[in-house]
């Protein structure tokens, strides 16, 4: 072990272990070295000018910590920062610039060394490769005390296992002598957790008998869960603080959820902070919403709005990691019981101030969601099991020591021992792939990604919708639209989409967007799992020149496929998205929707939403289809508050229509006045549920917001969760009646109806060869029909503005 000597020590390399010292000597040095070297501010807040507790200051990081002195050796003295609570040395840079600020004083430095012999008796915490509470007699501790103590310590001042129970009772006796004893508030946290989690543990054995089985998880939450996820649930609750590491797609957030419905209902839980991506935070209301019936708050907006936001009374507050070190002072007076940590590997980079301000949220239970724990570095799963639990691991400097590989300049190439790594983990860590859980799982998966505007996107899609509005308006005034209004009318809808997804949709020239970023960080998280292969879909070509501008930043190997490919060439993409195993990603547009069988794949993403639900459910079908082996993951990217979410709406509302239609609907039905009318106000209702006002605006990577690329060349490349469960469904919101939403069914079935009054065998689809896109050429019904008709529509689009 180290030597206890202070003098000054010789000058070690911080990137090499000097040959013959050991890898805790050589930390040891190193903390003594940086520590002498510091510039500190101290200030003394005990009795005794040396063995005394010490503030010591760092400027340069506006850190103070609490240092206590107690001697000279390694072990005997204290400081309250986190690497002295986890490095098992027994001293820290803090520790090392109390010790030599006070020898430079010679009488102190003389009573340094003399030894500290206090008169008073200590219970301490005592840090190491275990936490362990110590008692230690003062000089004038009587015997009846240390007899009283031998019934709880053992030979060494330990606390015994099986008295941390009965720790209370010990300090009570204690305090009947007429003696000072100083516990130490960490001693005390300790204590406190080890016994709260041993109740917890205990109770909840008692409450749920069978484990996952129990008939008291069927009703935790509002929709039932599978097999897989009540173990989540259970596993969560028992463990206090964990890491879930399910593979994308298996409703680690509603595991969380039922979760957090346990530790309330049996622990005492009453405030939940949920941080996660901007982007995610609406999307955790809509599925706190969905799942539970407890209040929940979205805290965003100014300093003095979150402000607000944090004091109001609910159960959830959902934040994201951009404002966490802004906001610590609100949070810490939140207090939350339970902090969610979702898409935890945006704290993988402990270096980084949003990683630093999440660990020091203080809450007694955690739960950390990532389905990708560990991706480029061994660094990574040790930042994040540090938030779960920081003594986890041990130290950092001797678990990368222990699992990394090196070659002889001292470069990592590899790691060793993974297994270890594992078996350390099991009580905190739990993880499931899809093929863990095949037998359980849907056979289809869908979820709607929600992604923020950026303000130019945003301006581009309201500045367009005020032009459908001028022309609803108009409308309503006359009665009849002209063909160049109808022409604006339907390039304004158009251009209010292409804004969801990026403005060089609109000028070819700036690329202001949020899609193709998030596009790429989830296709990173996919291709974790092994040959999981992608098929992403969009309307617009231009769409995906953006995403293939980021894939050749990003390394990632794809096919591009569009209406400009030659029969050929088509034939060798499919090939190659089949064949290759390198090749995991499949860009199309629809294109792509018929005649091709992907079903190598198993996810689809759908980057836009088409107007007509029959389109979708081609997309979905090139994967979803007879020879599919595994569940497919749907996942649709909604851009929030847009006329993208209110489509999902008219999605739901359309499918039904054409389901109505296409099973034997009449050929011939005339629609009443009263009826139009109920439909048309109940069109009013849904749609004035969409946003007028920009959601919490987007940011990009500086390195993002220059002018897109030109168009690519079109070559080939060489290089559950259950439905209706983790995510969220278009349905009527919760403003809208069940009677109305039926009524908009069923009248719009009548509309619809209209339309397809026509000879079914007059109907035909064409192609066309510049885009790929695909269209319906049906002949017009009567003009009283067709006017009617173009009333509901715009009408429609009216209640977009509201």
């Amino acid at each position: 072990m180290a030597s206890d000597s202070h003098a000054n020590p010789t000058k070690v390399s911080r990137n090499r272990r000097p040959e013959g010292m050991s890898l805790e000597d050589w930390q040891i040095a190193l903390r003594r070295q940086y520590g002498r070297d510091q510039d500190f501010a101290v200030t003394n807040i005990g009795d005794d000018p040396v063995f005394s507790e010490f503030k010591v200051h760092n400027a340069a990081s506006g850190n103070t910590y609490r240092v206590a002195i107690r001697g000279t050796q390694l072990g005997d003295n204290y400081c309250s920062c986190p690497d002295f609570e986890t490095n098992h040395l027994g001293t820290c840079k803090h520790i090392e610039w109390m010790l030599a600020h006070l020898e430079q004083d010679e009488s102190k430095a003389q009573r340094l060394h003399d030894g500290f012999f206090p008169p008073y008796t200590e219970v301490f915490l005592k840090y190491g490769s275990q936490r362990k509470v110590v008692f230690r007699a003062g000089a004038d501790c009587p015997d009846e005390l240390k007899e009283l103590a031998k019934k709880y310590f053992d030979d060494t001042g330990t606390l015994k296992q099986d008295a941390i129970g009965k720790f209370p009772a010990f300090l009570s006796k204690a305090g009947e002598f007429d003696h000072e004893v100083r516990c130490y508030d960490d001693a005390l946290a300790f204590v406190a957790e080890v016994r709260d989690e041993q109740h917890r543990k205990q109770h909840l054995a008692t409450v749920f008998p069978v484990g996952a089985r129990s008939a008291n998880l069927n009703n935790v939450l509002r929709l039932p869960l599978y097999g897989y996820q009540r173990e989540g649930a259970l596993f969560a609750a028992n463990a206090g603080r964990c890491l879930i590491g399910d593979d994308m797609g298996l409703g680690k957030t509603v595991q969380a959820l039922a979760a957090a419905e346990i530790l309330a209902s049996e622990s005492g839980v009453e405030k939940v902070l949920v941080i996660c991506p901007t982007s995610l935070k609406h999307q955790w209301a809509r599925e706190v919403k969905k799942f539970t019936h407890r209040s929940c708050v979205v805290v965003e907006g100014t300093p003095t709005k979150r402000a607000d936001l944090y004091a109001e009374d609910s159960f959830y507050k959902i934040t994201n990691y951009d404002t966490v070190p802004q906001d610590l002072a609100l949070i810490g007076r939140f207090a939350p019981d339970l902090v969610i940590v979702d898409e935890a590997q945006r704290i993988k980079n402990w270096d980084t101030q949003i990683a630093k301000s999440v660990k020091r949220i203080d809450s007694p239970y955690a739960i950390v969601l990532t389905g990708t724990p560990l991706e480029n570095r061994l660094e990574e799963l040790i930042s994040i099991v540090q938030f779960v639990d920081r003594h986890r691991l041990g130290p950092t400097y001797r678990f990368l020591d222990e699992h990394q590989q090196h070659d002889e300049s001292g470069r990592v190439v590899g790691y060793q021992n993974l297994d270890e790594v594992s078996k350390t983990l099991e009580p905190v860590f739990l993880r499931r792939t899809k093929a863990d859980v095949l037998d359980e799982l849907p056979e289809r998966i869908e979820k709607n990604f929600f992604v923020q505007m950026t303000p130019p996107q945003w301006d581009a899609h309201q500045d367009n919708r005020e032009t459908v509005a001028r022309i609803v308006q108009r409308w309503k005034r006359v009665g009849v639209l002209r063909e160049p209004e109808q022409r604006r009318l339907m390039i304004a809808l158009q251009n209010m989409r292409m804004a969801c997804n990026s403005t060089y949709l609109l000028d070819q020239e700036t690329d202001h967007s949020v899609k193709p970023d998030e596009l790429v960080a989830l296709l990173s998280d996919l291709f974790e799992t092994p040959n999981v292969k992608v098929v992403v879909f969009s309307q617009w070509t231009r769409t995906l020149e953006l995403i293939v501008r980021r894939l050749d930043i990003a390394g990632i190997d794809h096919v591009f496929f569009h209406g400009g490919i030659s029969s050929k060439r088509r034939k060798e993409f499919v090939r190659q998205f089949h064949d290759d195993p390198n090749c995991r990603l499949f860009l199309s547009t629809d294109a792509g929707g018929v005649g091709l069988n992907l079903q190598v794949a198993s996810v689809v993403i759908n980057l836009d939403l088409p107007w007509n639900p029959a389109i979708l459910d081609q997309r979905i079908g090139r994967v979803h289809r007879i020879g599919q082996t595994e569940p497919v993951q749907v996942v649709n990217m909604i851009a929030e508050g847009t006329i993208e979410e209110g489509m999902l709406h008219t999605l739901a509302f359309k499918k039904s229509l054409m389901e109505g239609v296409l099973d034997g609907g009449q050929s011939e039905v005339f629609l009443g006045e009263g009826r139009f009318q109920q439909f048309m106000e109940t069109v009013e209702s849904v749609t004035d549920s969409i946003s007028k006002t920009p959601p919490e605006p987007a940011t990009q990577p500086e390195t993002l917001k220059s002018p897109a690329p030109h168009p690519v060349a079109f070559t080939p490349y060489e290089t559950p969760q259950p439905t209706g469960q983790e995510t969220t469904p278009a349905q009527p919101t919760a403003s809208v009646s069940a009677d109305a939403w039926n009524g908009l069914i069923q009248n719009g079935v009548t509309v619809l109806q209209q339309l397809a009054s026509g000879n079914a065998k007059s109907i035909e689809t064409i192609q066309d060869e510049k885009n790929g896109q695909s269209y319906l050429k049906i002949p017009l019904p009567e003009p009283a029909v067709l006017q009617e008709t173009l009333t509901a529509v715009t009408k429609l689009l009216q209640s977009l503005q509201r």
